[in-house]
């Protein structure tokens, strides 16, 4: 089925992304994944421009030492946050690699085409190929979290006290490592909405980690099943439909707070 291998990647996509926004929901690091994704599409786009092939490893490893560079320093900021404040480092970063690609872009011959990939990337065209070597990427990386788990949680969920640089940039690296492989073939806004709209709603009905993240993944799976059956029916490119009904349902969700509130209260 042509779905198949594209679907599954957004379960991947799911997996990974739900359990990381958790992370970053404690850390108040919003926006870190769209500045770390920007910064990959950057070292991305700049290996393009050096004359290597869109998925070659030559651009993935280039992407990935940009994403490195950028962990380094959100880690150093954490450990200075009352001289540099860590959400202002990142949206710093954001916009420094946003104006980067697009002065990269401008000596492209296809550079528009090239900034639609960077924001929805090209998920339909994912390949099994793809699938399993992300799906072996993020297994090492989940690994990684699942031995070293009491100190990247403690780490994370201290509210504020850094536990030690060095927790702090693994997390980040291992963060860099998800992103580059992610942002190449969903882009960075689908990303985006796979890292944080699952956790958000997930805080709406669960305190413990372990329910967050189970409703997490439902929900993610259920909204990736539902945006790849209705864009392939509707003719809709896959990446931004997704997005859309992504962030579509926590806005919703916020407008009829008041009234389910109000009748709760009667």
């Amino acid at each position: 089925m042509f779905l198949a291998a594209p679907f599954a990647m957004c379960l991947i996509l799911a997996g990974i992304h739900c359990y990381l926004g958790l992370h970053v929901l404690a850390r108040g690091v919003i926006f870190v994944d769209l500045s770390l994704a920007q910064v990959a599409a950057f070292g991305a786009t700049l290996a393009i421009l050096l004359g290597f092939e869109h998925h070659s490893s030559a651009t993935y490893f280039i992407s990935l030492a940009s994403t490195f560079c950028a962990a380094a320093l959100f880690s150093l900021a954490r450990r200075h946050e009352k001289k540099f404040p860590q959400e202002a480092i990142i949206g710093i970063t954001y916009a420094l690699a946003s104006a980067a690609v697009i002065l990269v872009v401008d000596r492209m011959a296809h550079g528009a085409e090239h900034i639609k990939d960077v924001l929805v990337g090209q998920v339909l065209w994912v390949t099994w190929s793809d699938v399993f070597k992300t799906a072996a990427i993020y297994s090492v990386v989940s690994v990684i979290h699942y031995l070293f788990r009491r100190q990247l949680i403690q780490a994370s969920f201290s509210h504020g006290k850094s536990q030690g640089g060095i927790w702090d940039f693994l997390f980040y690296a291992l963060f860099g490592v998800v992103i580059t492989s992610s942002v190449s073939m969903a882009g960075v806004l689908q990303v985006f909405a796979y890292l944080i709209v699952p956790a958000v709603l997930s805080t709406l009905f669960f305190q413990n980690i372990r329910g967050r993240l189970l409703f997490g993944w439902a929900l993610g799976f259920l909204l990736s099943f539902v945006g790849m059956a209705l864009s392939y029916y509707w003719d809709l490119p896959a990446g931004a439909f997704i997005v859309v009904l992504f962030a579509g349902l926590p806005v919703l969700c916020l407008m009829a707070y008041p009234l389910v509130k109000s009748l709760s209260q009667k």
